[in-house]
């Protein structure tokens, strides 16, 4: 029923836009046909070339253009944006969306390996697609050359979309109440004061507190020597951790904890609360990022690509950037205001396959800790 309410909405929000553009396009003389639309749409990519891929999206078989199956983790708004945008622009393409978590969605897809029911994969960090590479087939997006080279996987398997740097958000007042200083780093996390006071989930709850998990454990020498600061880290939990991710900034913003991991996305939420700050880790932090990834052997692999393409130009980039905040991993393009650009980020070699290999070993091995 979920699916078939959200298939809806997609498909009436999407013929809003549409007649708004029929209207628009009845006083100029314009009566291109929905095929021609789409045919047209898709052969853009010739004149955006010469503007470093901008909007540049793939030629392909108009005979597959009828349905493309998204699996999501992505939040409700900026999913939604992109979705109309995508449907505005390619009418006779139906979505269906599925949402989920990232483990959840990744799960379902090897799951159903036999038999895909999803297109695509849109969302979820990179390190959780690299786990999952053997489901996925390999697409080099006709806007990779405009990519960060650090946001794509090198055999094709991912496009990053959105990098996620990863920081810690903190409770000015209780800090200031506290006579306690803000951190700035991993290191500041292990300091007495903040013993009982760190919001963080456990790693095998979230995708994004793995991330998280190996982001310390990078900082600090790598998988096996970083576990010195991880152990002190998870000590000075004193026992408390969280089961979602969305709890640790959350609960910092309502005052029960003075400090808390998250991503960036979601201590910008809390840029018009002067309570709240947040910082780049000093000793070095990740960005790994937001990723889309095409379904092996998937039943509408041409709109997957199209679909790919279309997340990773200019155009959706740039708006994505402007009213969500979303970092882009184009480099034609800046970060959104209020955010560090990424030269100014210390990024520690974050390495996507040991993260993705050894996830299992690292989360047993970090919940041993916990539960002494």
């Amino acid at each position: 029923m979920r699916k078939y309410f959200v298939r809806r909405m997609f498909c009436a929000a999407a013929a809003v836009l549409l007649l708004a553009g029929c209207a628009s396009g009845s006083e100029t003389g314009n009566t291109q046909s929905p095929e021609a639309a789409v045919t047209g749409a898709a052969s853009d990519t010739d004149s955006a070339n010469d503007g470093a891929n901008r909007g540049a999206v793939s030629d392909v078989d108009t005979s597959d253009l009828n349905t493309i199956v998204i699996y999501s983790p992505h939040d409700a708004d900026p999913l939604n944006a992109v979705i109309v945008n995508f449907m505005a622009k390619y009418p006779k393409i139906k979505v269906e969306l599925i949402p989920g978590g990232t483990g959840e969605l990744c799960s379902k897809i090897a799951e159903e390996a036999e038999n895909p029911e999803a297109d695509v994969l849109w969302g979820g960090g990179a390190d959780s697609l690299e786990a999952y590479k053997d489901y996925f087939e390999a697409y080099t997006s006709v806007n990779s050359t405009a990519i960060d080279p650090r946001f794509n996987d090198a055999g094709g398997i991912w496009s990053g979309e959105s990098p996620l740097p990863m920081v810690i958000i903190y409770n000015k007042k209780l800090l200031s109440e506290a006579g306690v200083t803000a951190p700035a780093s991993w290191n500041d996390c292990l300091k007495p004061e903040f013993k009982g006071q760190i919001a963080y989930c456990l790693p095998s709850k979230s995708g994004s507190a793995y991330t998280q998990l190996c982001t310390m454990l990078f900082a600090h020498g790598g998988i096996d020597a970083g576990w010195s600061y991880v152990s002190e880290f998870a000590a000075n939990l004193n026992g408390k951790i969280l089961d979602s991710s969305s709890k640790c900034h959350k609960l910092v913003a309502s005052g029960e904890y003075m400090i808390g991991i998250t991503i960036e996305k979601s201590a910008i939420l809390y840029a018009d609360n002067p309570d709240i700050g947040f910082c780049y880790p000093a000793d070095g932090t990740s960005a790994v990022p937001d990723a889309i990834a095409i379904v092996k052997n998937c039943p509408h692999e041409a709109n997957a690509r199209l679909f790919t393409d279309f997340v990773t130009s200019y155009e959706c980039q740039k708006e994505q950037s402007d009213d969500w905040s979303r970092r882009p991993s184009r480099t034609d393009l800046e970060a959104p205001a209020g955010l560090a650009s990424m030269s100014d980020i210390n990024l520690v070699n974050y390495d996507f396959s040991q993260a993705a290999l050894r996830k299992e070993e690292i989360i047993e091995k970090f919940e041993a800790m916990i539960n002494k």
